[in-house]
């Protein structure tokens, strides 16, 4: 069976959903963003070749990881990138109540507030954190239902979509098509999807160094949402 990928969002949906965040104006600069994290296995692999290049970047974590891997969601703010919730256990919204998935969002953001605060405490004297507590917010596989996110907007929460996915997390894409997705479509203002997951490490090892060497040869900046 023929399986449709859509690498970036159809104009309609942008239309449907006006108060989530698909892309955001500039004239240089990309948003790359990290879904499913943190773990050991691939994330301080992301954040060493972030650094390498000198790019920041947006990670939409899960609760359950932070409080396995505390000392990586921690690295994470104090290198300078931002964090997103993601929910407490990768929930989807099309799946669960209302009820339970303002709880699971909720429940991250508790544990994404206590580990902050505690980052913060340590450098923010050296100003070498950039990181602020903004209630940014990714639904997993981007499926959350309207009233789930009018909830959502109530509580100060920025829902950040995305303007284009790699589908690295695909087993069935190959590494080069993975890279593909990425050159094809990105500009100015586009949101990136990547994930820091054990499924997507062949291909994001394989396209996240070209697509840092493509957007340095454009002159462009990554920047966090």
């Amino acid at each position: 069976m023929l399986k449709l990928q859509f690498v970036t969002v159809p104009k309609f949906v942008k239309r449907m959903f006006p108060k989530r965040i698909w892309a955001l104006p500039s004239k240089d600069t990309v948003y790359l963003t990290f879904d499913d994290g943190p773990i050991p296995e691939i994330t301080p692999w992301v954040l060493d070749i972030l650094k390498q290049y000198g790019a920041k970047a947006t990670f939409f974590c899960i609760g359950d990881n932070i409080e396995k891997h505390p000392e990586i969601f921690k690295r994470i703010i104090s290198e300078g990138h931002k964090t997103g919730n993601h929910t407490y256990h990768h929930l989807n919204g099309w799946k669960t109540t209302t009820e339970a998935y303002i709880d699971t969002v909720e429940r991250c953001e508790e544990v994404m507030i206590s580990n902050k605060y505690e980052v913060v405490s340590e450098v923010v004297q050296n100003k070498k954190i950039t990181e602020i507590i903004e209630k940014n917010f990714r639904p997993p596989y981007g499926k959350i239902s309207s009233r789930q996110a009018k909830i959502l907007h109530k509580k100060n929460f920025r829902i950040i979509m995305w303007s284009l996915l790699s589908y690295d997390y695909d087993a069935s894409v190959s590494e080069e098509k993975c890279l593909q997705n990425v050159l094809n479509h990105i500009q100015p203002g586009s949101i990136v999807v990547f994930h820091d997951s054990l499924k997507a490490s062949r291909n994001l090892r394989h396209t996240l160094p070209k697509v840092l060497d493509y957007i340095s040869e454009k002159e462009w900046q990554c920047s966090t949402v």
